[in-house]
Formats: C-alpha cells, structure tokens, sequence
C-alpha cells in the first residue's frame, strides 16, 4: 500500500519530538530569560543588562579595538538605546554578514515633559501613550516608574519606582461600574481617552498654607530628598510608566511566561543567547537590538537612523587599516542576510475569529516564519523571496528547528509591520522570524517556553551553518 504522509505538510508541537535533554534546557532558558527580562523593563535598561552580558562573556567595546581579527568579539552602544553585539568572521565584512536583528522598545506610558499637578487633594502625572496600547487595559493595575533624568548642573539620574517589594507603586483609575453608563455606551477604543491616562503619585499634603500647591509640593519634596529632583528637571526627563510585577510562569506545568515587554525583549533575548555562545563563524555574525520600532523606527535611535551603516562602515575601514571604501560598504549589506527577530501573533483559541488559522502562528509549535507583515494588500511589507526562504528551510529542517510559517491575522483584519523592510532596502535578504505571544501589547503577554528555546535554537543555527 502506497505512503502518502510524506507529500503533506504537518506541524508538530516542540514537547513532543525533543528529547529530555532538550526538554531540560526548555526549563533552564526559561528561568534565564526571566531573569533578563525582569532586568529590562525599559530599552536603555535591556541594552545595559546586554552590554553587561556580553562583557562577561568577553566582548569588548569597539572603541577600544586597534585591529579585528576573526573570532574577535565586540560590541556598540548608541545613545544608551541601541547595541550591536559582533563576532567577525573569517571572511571580510564585505563579503556581508549573517544579522539577527530585533528591538527593544515595548509600548509603554510616557510622562509629559511638564507632567505635575495637584487636583481635588491628589497628585498625579500627565502621560503620554507610546506605541499601540489598548487604553483600557492600563487603567487599575500596578505601575512602576522608570527612567533617566538630567539635572541642570548636568548630572544623569536614573529613576526607578515600583518593583522592589518595599516600593510603592502607582495608579490610573477607571470609573466604577455604577457610574460608568456613559462610558459603557463607548466604542471599547473610545472609553478611555488618552488624555485621561493620568498617574497618581501623590495623596498627601505638605505643611503649607498654599492650598494650590501643598500636594504638588509635597511630591517634589521627596523626589528631591530621593533624587535631587526639582520641577523643572522633568522638561530634561524620559520616564515611562511600565507595569509594575516581576515575569511569572504561567499554568500548572509552568509551560508558559508571563511578562511585560515579550515584544520585543524575547527576541532580544533569545538572540543574544545565540551570540553570546558562538566562536569563529564564516561570516561577521551581528546581533542587532534597536529602538523606536513601537512609534515607527524614526529618530536618531530607530532603524531609519544610520547608525547601523555607520558602523558598518567603521569596521570597514578598521579592516583596511584606516582606509574606508563606500563600495565595499555597499557590497557588506547587500550580500549580507538578516533575520528580523520580532514576535508573531499566537493563535488565541478564545478570539480565534481574527485569524485564518491555516496560516497562524500556534502555541508551541515552533519559532514562527512570516514571510509578510504591512497590512491588507501587503502594504508596507517586505516580503521575502522564495529563494531565501527555501534556504532557511533546509538548514532548519536539517538541524531539527522545528518552525512554522505564519501571518499577521487574517488578511483584512489588520496588519502591523518590523524592522525587516527597512534593512531590505539595502539590498539584503531579510526575513521576519520569531517567538509568537499571545496578549500582544498588553501590559503583560504571554510566551511558551518551548517556543522560546526553538526561536533561540534557530538564531543559533543561524549563526552557525548560514
């Protein structure tokens, strides 16, 4: 009797075709990326958690590197919001470079440069919503509060509040229900306005006859005794409001993370793990982790910046003893080939009316491929050629990655988009690859373990074998 099986395609959940080796390294990962995670609240806090990760594993500051030999480890920091971490090569950069790239910036609230007021005998903060929140789902939760501040005399402060066990936490409040009639008649994208994501900081007064400022005054007393702070060092601030809470593991079998910040911190993770263990490929291996993709990758720090050329074009020109070639910059991105590491949408089986669920990416079956984001008729998207892909699958199918092939929703349903049509504009093959999520966006989503060691194991072959 004739085989047929070989001629379909099926997906295979991870748990069920690794060995016990592997399902131990599930576990190990998992409790190693919560650690990253929960260390990386903000993007200026994960890229010091990588640059710290990657000096002990013997990466050194290109800044301080008179020649690059193969095998040599380094890495690039800007503006304290991106990072390149670099293992050259045998081969010269121009010859391109294999790049995992992904971003480290989750959506978030971000305070106003002139947040503070007192009203009806509280303090609270003025926000401003970054990247695509769901309003509502930020409103009666914890929050903490991160970031840096820099004082007139010049000074660089960071600030943190919320995630030790002995802070206070902070607070957007929602109607109750018995008054909110008006607010139930709302669109759900309508019920909370932006402008109404107000903080509360503050419930006391301070001992002075101004009833207009003593609660205000109150709050810049102890934000001066803490951190030297006056009102007007706001205006020279970037402080974020994040959930406040510590990653968990979620279900009964602990097969699953929830955390704040998966996108896109689990890639960011997972492909620095990659890196962090490799020694001596053929091409510059280069993990990539960028700012801004949340508001649209603009802006000194975003992936529209140059700085990623700029870089490539430093360790051009430290190859060639000083001298810089434009041409041979040129050559290095257009024969290089890039996985953008971004997160995938999970299929929900609670919502699964949103997704065509032939071609969506499921729970625990593997890192997820998607050929094109953008929107509707594949507006905005990359949409990688056949031929790369091709080459992808056989070096997974040969390694044992277990991956599956996704898309962003049905097809009018949304869309969204990464970094990954940028870099094609240099003329490199790129790819989106990555951890699916359910929950994306909210202020805490959820991963499987499974899918995060295989995402991580593909980055590693990757690096490897390409």
């Amino acid at each position: 009797m004739e085989n047929n099986d070989k001629l379909f395609y099926r997906k295979n959940f991870i748990w069920n075709v690794i060995n016990d080796e592997e399902k131990q390294g599930v576990f190990d990962l998992g409790d190693d990326y919560k650690k990253f995670i929960d260390a990386s609240k903000t993007e200026r806090l994960s890229i010091r958690e990588i640059v710290r990760r990657a000096e002990e594993n013997g990466f050194v500051n290109i800044e301080d590197l008179q020649e690059i030999k193969p095998g040599t480890k380094y890495y690039y920091v800007n503006k304290g919001k991106d990072a390149v971490l670099a293992v050259a090569g045998n081969e010269r950069l121009e010859n391109g470079m294999n790049i995992v790239g992904s971003h480290v910036d989750s959506p978030r609230i971000d305070l106003k440069q002139n947040p503070l007021y007192q009203e009806h005998g509280l303090t609270l903060l003025k926000t401003h919503y970054y990247g695509g929140i769901r309003k509502y789902q930020w409103v009666a939760i914890p929050l903490a509060l991160y970031g840096t501040v820099v004082r007139e005399d010049g000074e660089i402060i960071d600030v943190a509040i919320g995630d030790d066990e002995n802070d206070p936490v902070f607070y957007i409040t929602d109607l109750l229900p018995h008054l909110a009639k008006d607010q139930n008649d709302k669109k759900l994208s309508d019920a909370i306005e932006g402008e109404s994501l107000n903080v509360i900081i503050g419930s006391l007064p301070a001992d002075s006859n101004d009833e207009g400022t003593k609660f205000k005054l109150n709050v810049l007393k102890l934000l001066n005794g803490k951190y030297g702070m006056i009102e007007e060092d706001f205006q020279t601030a970037e402080l974020e409001i994040v959930p406040a809470g510590k990653s968990r593991d979620v279900g009964i079998d602990r097969g699953m993370i929830m955390a704040y910040g998966h996108d896109d911190r689990v890639c960011a993770y997972t492909s620095l793990k990659a890196i962090l263990e490799l020694n001596n490929p053929e091409k510059t291996a280069i993990a990539l982790f960028a700012d801004k993709e949340e508001v649209g990758s603009n802006g000194s720090t975003g992936m529209h910046s140059l700085f990623f050329s700029n870089l490539a074009a430093e360790i051009i020109a430290i190859e060639n003893n000083g001298n810089y070639c434009e041409r041979k910059l040129k050559k290095a991105m257009a024969n290089s080939s890039m996985l953008s590491s971004d997160v995938a949408a999970g299929l929900d089986p609670t919502y699964p009316q949103v997704s065509e669920k032939q071609n969506a990416a499921v729970m625990g079956q593997g890192v997820a491929m998607i050929k094109y984001t953008g929107s509707k008729g594949k507006s905005g998207a990359n949409d990688a050629n056949a031929e790369y892909i091709g080459k992808l699958r056989r070096l997974f199918n040969d390694s044992g990655v277990i991956w599956q092939s996704a898309e962003l929703g049905k097809v009018d349903q949304g869309g969204g988009g990464t970094i990954a049509y940028i870099m094609a504009n240099y003329n490199m093959d790129v790819v989106d690859l990555g951890v699916p999520v359910l929950s994306m966006h909210a202020p805490f989503e959820i991963v499987s373990k499974t899918d995060v060691y295989m995402t991580y194991k593909a980055y590693k072959t990757f690096y490897n074998k390409f």
